[in-house]
């Protein structure tokens, strides 16, 4: 059964860039192959990572939807219904050379996003022991883990950025994860864009009022700022920029 990685925090912190570069030290370290699994509505891991992405599940549920009763129609004769949704579902796996990259997406109508939760947690239940490791980008807030979409959790990395408030978001997640006795092996709290690579000393009693371990600061850099506005996947980053050399550091210390 793979190893499961899930990458938590507030929003806006950076938790879908130190993803995307986690994915790639693994893949460097001949950890493929590897599920990368973009679990946030509002997806963009694809772009971090520089892979174009044709199907989503969310795309996969509006089909269905609009199918609706004429969905035997659009299933080849020689096919039950079942297959072809199992075919349709595989459609959502962009296959990379050390990765695969599967996306939740979004829906394009009013509702809840119930369907396309449920068709993620099966997808991921389904994949669970074709790959060593499973990395999981989640959304913004605690759903997917309360909802428990994910089998399970071996390694629990939360992102805040210096602020108070996302030190905060990360501490509830601890509790929440501790409430659902989720039990990961290893969980702690990266602090992102940190200026200069140094935490303030309110920073530091916010992380010591949460009862969090820190793994690691990662410092501002002006380079992914550029890279973000240009457009160029963050892991076109150079080995000595000093965010994937944080990064790796913290990694390292994961024992991954």
């Amino acid at each position: 059964m793979a190893h499961v990685i899930a990458v938590a925090g507030k929003g806006g912190v950076g938790k879908t860039s130190l993803t995307g570069l986690l994915i790639q030290n693994l893949c460097r370290k001949g950890k493929q192959p590897l599920l990368a699994v973009d679990a946030d509505a509002n997806s963009n891991l694809n772009e971090v990572l520089g892979v174009e992405v044709k199907e989503t599940l969310g795309d996969i549920r509006e089909e269905l939807e609009r199918a609706g009763m004429d969905m035997n129609s659009k299933i080849p004769a020689n096919m039950s219904k079942q297959d072809y949704l199992e075919m349709r579902l595989s459609d959502a796996l962009a296959e990379e050379d050390d990765f695969d990259l599967m996306v939740m997406g979004r829906t394009q109508g009013e509702g809840c996003y119930c369907f396309v939760n449920g068709l993620l947690q099966t997808q991921i239940q389904k994949l669970q022991y074709n790959y060593p490791y499973i990395v999981v980008d989640n959304e913004a807030g605690m759903e997917h883990l309360s909802r428990g979409i994910l089998p399970k959790i071996d390694t629990l990395i939360l992102v805040s950025d210096c602020s108070r408030r996302g030190v905060q978001a990360a501490g509830r997640i601890s509790r929440l994860a501790a409430e659902l006795r989720m039990q990961p092996k290893t969980m702690g709290l990266i602090v992102n864009r940190a200026p200069q690579g140094k935490l303030d000393a309110g920073t530091e009693e916010e992380i010591q009022k949460q009862g969090l371990k820190l793994l690691g600061v990662i410092p501002q850099d002006d380079t992914v700022y550029h890279y973000d506005c240009d457009g160029r996947p963050l892991v076109e980053l150079p080995d000595d920029n000093p965010v994937r050399q944080a990064m790796n550091q913290v990694i390292e210390s994961l024992g991954l």
